[in-house]
């Protein structure tokens, strides 16, 4: 690991700035993710600002009903708030899903939307990868990738989002409220927040340079079977291969998005409608466009399956 300099900023203002004055410095919080890349090269940041002591830690529900979720909220500890698990439980249940509890009681909810892919390439400091070294080529797209991107990939990248929590984010319509040095506010739809490759897979989220996650507003509870189902390789301890997280009501109408599948969590509100007709009514035509490698084409059944257990779930 490389050396670097640290400081604790006292607002959420001053850490923005911090971070927004100096090239290559990173927000720190839980480190779940930052410390890895640390050890391993592939992040190098020479300035470490800790955001910890912010403030931003506690749940509270808003004016409209909804519920206000603090950047620095532990992921263990907004699994078990009693607010979330009785009106979000399609939340509580994706992060439960996600890392071990270890992990969960470090990692906080705006780090958790912005760990960046498991791409075996992206980890592999000998290997070509857009997303770690711009314009260096994407090792992945002829090699194993059996666990990368069906859709929304481009001839630069085809890395997914590894995250659980977003994909219950996007199917509850979260807003990220961010800061920036100027202290000025912003509000981001979580549809809006991460960011498919395209010519530019360097770039996860559209955040600006300092940018700092103050808090994800969830709107009013909306009613049904709340569902999130995570196929993977084992157990636990596992990234999906095709994650489901659905909202579903007993005659099959409802909201779902989909994990493992993309850079960023996956949802297409106009095939919702065809969700009393099936699970592949719905697949069909949330992946028609789909560019699936040989590898990893199996994606596509395994969606279709994965949904059609939850609308089951659901029904009974």
């Amino acid at each position: 690991m490389k050396s670097f300099t640290y400081e604790r900023p006292s607002t959420p203002a001053q850490a923005a700035a911090a971070v927004a004055g100096m090239p290559d410095a990173k927000f720190i919080a839980g480190g779940t993710n930052l410390l890895d890349l640390m050890k391993l090269q592939i992040e190098t940041p020479r300035h470490l600002v800790d955001v910890n002591g912010l403030g931003l830690d506690t749940v509270e529900p808003t004016a409209e009903g909804g519920l206000r979720i603090g950047a620095l909220v532990r992921n263990t500890d907004l699994a078990a708030h009693p607010r979330v698990r009785k009106d979000y439980g399609v939340l509580s249940r994706a992060l439960l899903a996600g890392a071990s509890g270890q992990l969960r009681n470090k990692a906080t909810t705006a780090g958790n939307l912005l760990q960046r892919t498991r791409c075996p390439y992206f980890y592999d400091t000998a290997q070509a990868c857009n997303k770690r070294r711009p314009g260096s080529g994407c090792s992945a797209l002829d090699g194993v990738n059996r666990q990368l991107a069906v859709i929304g990939g481009s001839d630069a990248c085809i890395a997914t989002h590894p995250g659980d929590m977003a994909v219950a984010m996007r199917v509850l319509d979260a807003t990220v409220e961010t800061v920036d040095a100027a202290g000025t506010e912003r509000r981001i739809p979580i549809a809006e927040f991460h960011r498919l490759p395209g010519d530019a897979p360097e770039r996860d989220t559209n955040l600006e340079p300092g940018e700092l996650i103050t808090a994800v507003t969830l709107p009013k509870p909306v009613a049904g079977t709340h569902i999130y189902r995570k196929v993977r390789d084992r157990a636990s301890y596992a990234y999906a291969l095709v994650s489901v997280a659905a909202i579903l009501g007993k005659d099959g109408t409802g909201h779902v998005a989909f994990g493992g599948v993309a850079a960023k969590p996956w949802r297409d509100a106009a095939a919702e409608a065809d969700l009393p007709k099936g699970a592949k009514a719905v697949t069909d035509r949330v992946f028609a466009d789909a560019k699936p490698t040989p590898e990893n084409a199996y994606k596509l059944k395994l969606a279709e399956r994965t949904l059609g257990a939850a609308l089951n779930q659901a029904r009974a």
